[in-house]
């Protein structure tokens, strides 16, 4: 009942948090689609936190947008990877231990892998378990793609349809796990989450778009829900339905907040 009330306070409104860093370019889109979502949202820079003048546990919500984080220098993600891991691990631990959401995109995907915050076996992987390397086409991908909404443990999303369309943008987006083990975990621990369907752009491992750890709590997926708001961004819009004016990624960012609803505290 407590619960209830204070979800129902708009005192009590779900805080997110986004970190940026030198090379982020998806930090204001991704910030727009928490806001509409129903967030009340800050953007800082990593060195904000680094330093302790923004601390996690305030917030409902972290997100790792997209981009070319520190230009994506030794590989795709790892600096911001190392800067997590070396410098915030006791606040992030205890961040995921206490069921608040942390959801990473596109580079934010290759930071919670590279970090170990993914596949999440524990709560933090002392040894990095899978990756995101160049696409098959050894190009740079940027289209829409078709996914399927998977059961798993980010029972969250469950009221999405099954099918959804959101766009990729990237030259490293092809998921590889260390060991055919670690894709047997995945699949048992019921963490993968969004398959590439009917077609699989980039070549990755039994077409997977995104996993989330073993609570379902952390999530990381290469496609963008923050570039797919209204239909209206959609390519072939004036072909679609009418009836539903906002898009697919629309409905991850709300079910997002509705998560963080639930466990506010």
């Amino acid at each position: 009942m407590k619960k209830n009330l204070l979800i129902a306070n708009s005192r009590y409104k779900v805080k997110a948090l986004v970190v940026r860093a030198a090379g982020t370019n998806c930090d204001q889109e991704t910030l727009h689609a928490l806001t509409v979502a129903g967030a009340e949202c800050e953007l800082v820079h990593l060195n904000q936190v680094l330093m302790g003048r923004v601390r996690l546990h305030p917030f409902h919500v972290l997100v790792f947008p997209g981009g070319f984080s520190y230009g994506d220098d030794i590989s795709a993600g790892k600096v911001f990877a190392l800067e997590l891991r070396l410098r915030l691990k006791d606040q992030l631990k205890a961040f995921v231990k206490s069921k608040k959401l942390v959801i990473g995109v596109c580079n934010g995907f290759q930071i919670l892998l590279k970090s170990g915050l993914l596949p999440g076996f524990d709560v933090i992987d002392e040894q990095q378990k899978a990756t995101l390397t160049i696409n098959r086409s050894g190009r740079f991908q940027c289209e829409w793609v078709g996914l399927k909404i998977e059961k798993s443990a980010a029972s969250w999303l469950y009221t999405l349809p099954l099918h959804i369309q959101l766009p990729i943008a990237h030259g490293e987006g092809r998921f590889i796990t260390a060991t055919p083990k670690v894709l047997t975990s995945l699949k048992q621990n019921n963490q993968i989450v969004l398959r590439y369907a009917p077609q699989n752009p980039n070549g990755s491992e039994d077409n997977i778009a995104g996993i989330c750890n073993k609570d379902g709590n952390v999530i990381g997926l290469m496609p963008h829900p923050e570039r797919f708001l209204t239909r209206f961004e959609h390519p072939n819009w004036t072909a679609q339905d009418a009836v539903q004016e906002g898009g697919d990624g629309l409905l991850f960012w709300r079910e997002a907040i509705n998560y963080a609803k639930q466990h506010l505290n």
